[in-house]
């Protein structure tokens, strides 16, 4: 079936040049998967093996907390991605910097695959560790926004929600993905040749990943609003200074909507330390712990198309609103029972976070296309004047 679809003459939305919605969707899908296999098995292995494989041994809750501390160093380098890679989509198009991003990520997950340990190399095996996270996070911060854009942009009007969702939706496939890599690892091997070798094949598998990202990136178009920019000379100079001055108030509100993902990430990323590790006394078995994110996952898979063409229905506010009071209220039950090690309640608060009225990924949406409505003030203005970017969630269909 032709993948290319014309918005009808007399839309606000560009008619010269066709949309491809699809394309654009599996571009996105694959690589948000690519990230959150990353954020999965990074996230895993952070918590089970790398205080061991990675720190001196004598003090296992420093060792944590250093493991756990080059995980965070990835976020620190997201904002100066996102402003330097952003800069560029905005100004060279979504296509060559998503090709660039795809492949920067997949370089610095595999090269943690191959690094040495810090039985090998001392303290120099931890820096190396933190400047692959560096540089994966730098790529990764205008990652899931410029895939965002490009599905966005490629969008049908009245259905942006629907198709966005499709990004978020990647990110659980990625962890689905690493789950399917990394549990029969941690099934099959004993101890000892996970903490040997077994922790570096997800990493080193990462590469398939990143190769078929690689290929459907390079077979999608630029969005249909660049070209039109480029078309008519008006691609922005200084993206960022124009963002800023006509966008700021919906910009800061972005910014405080992201908050919510947060809880999100401690939650998992946290929760599997705090189940597992001996340091903290609760003993839950990590064999069955590794199994409980994995049916939330799916659960979530097959819900966020649906939550994002609901927002398509209802607008952007409400979903934002359930999601950021549910995903901070149903954290706390999850790590209580985890502390109790009560595996059913467990389980059952962990499946109910993605899968119940709170779900924060899928909810997420709205605070997306706010953001990518501000993210692209030139398309704004020569569309529907300045006052676009503040127009009512309807607008936003």
């Amino acid at each position: 079936m032709d993948d290319e679809i014309a918005e009808a003459e007399g839309s606000h939305e560009p008619t010269e040049f066709k949309k491809a919605p699809r394309r654009a969707v599996a571009s996105g899908w694959v690589g948000s998967a690519l990230e959150y296999y990353d954020f999965f098995v990074y996230a895993t292995a952070a918590s089970l093996v790398f205080p061991d494989v990675f720190f001196p041994k004598g003090n296992p809750k420093l060792a944590i907390i250093e493991s756990l501390a080059t995980y965070g160093v990835g976020y620190a380098a997201r904002p100066l991605g996102a402003l330097f890679l952003g800069r560029w989509g905005d100004k060279h198009g979504r296509k060559n910097v998503l090709v660039a991003c795809m492949l920067t990520m997949g370089c610095a997950t595999f090269g943690v695959g191959l690094l040495p340990t810090y039985a090998a190399i001392g303290y120099l095996a931890p820096i190396l560790l933190v400047i692959l996270r560096l540089i994966q996070g730098f790529a990764v911060g205008a990652e899931l926004s410029g895939a965002s854009a490009m599905i966005v942009e490629n969008s049908p009007f009245g259905r942006r929600g629907y198709y966005a969702s499709y990004t978020l939706q990647g990110t659980q496939g990625g962890q689905l993905i690493a789950a399917g890599v990394f549990l029969p690892l941690y099934f099959t091997l004993s101890t000892s040749a996970m903490d040997s070798w077994g922790w570096r094949i997800p990493f080193l598998l990462s590469s398939i990943v990143v190769i078929v990202g690689y290929v459907i990136r390079r077979n999608v178009d630029e969005t249909p609003a660049f070209k039109e920019e480029a078309a008519g000379g008006e691609v922005p100079k200084n993206p960022v200074y124009d963002a800023i001055r006509l966008s700021w108030p919906n910009m800061v509100r972005v910014m405080c909507i992201s908050l919510m993902n947060g809880v999100a990430t401690l939650a998992t990323t946290f929760g599997g330390t705090f189940a597992t590790n001996a340091a903290y006394g609760v003993g839950m078995n990590t064999k069955l712990y590794l199994f409980i994110p994995v049916i939330g996952n799916a659960i979530a898979m097959v819900l966020i198309p649906y939550i994002g063409s609901l927002s398509d229905r209802i607008g952007r506010r409400p979903c934002i609103i359930v999601g950021s009071l549910g995903a901070g209220i149903l954290a706390y039950p999850y790590l209580y029972f985890i502390g109790h090690d009560n595996v059913p309640l467990t389980i059952f608060w962990d499946h109910l976070q993605p899968s119940g009225p709170g779900a924060p990924h899928p909810c997420a949406l709205g605070g997306r296309q706010y953001h990518l409505r501000v993210g692209h003030p030139v398309r704004d203005r020569g569309l529907h004047g300045q006052g676009d970017v503040y127009d009512p969630p309807e607008r936003l269909r």
